[in-house]
């Protein structure tokens, strides 16, 4: 009687670890990993935006010192 026992409950430690246990694992595994490539594609995304906005200096039109004097039309 105490065999059957035995058995039972091996049966039922196997159904749990491989019904629930490692799915649950193996799940976990996936979700974490496609937030990890989530986030990266999200980080490169921004260092390209950062990077196209960055505004560039323009070469002056001008010398710095020199005057243009304007005058009023009529």
């Amino acid at each position: 009687m105490i065999i059957l026992l035995y058995i039972f409950l091996a049966y039922l430690l196997y159904q749990f670890i491989f019904k629930l246990v490692i799915p649950v694992y193996t799940t976990t595994r996936k979700i974490k990993k496609g937030f990890k490539e989530m986030n990266s594609r999200m980080e490169e995304q921004r260092r390209q935006q950062t990077a196209a906005s960055q505004p560039t200096q323009p070469a002056p039109k001008y010398k710095a010192g020199e005057y243009i004097d304007f005058e009023d039309v009529k």
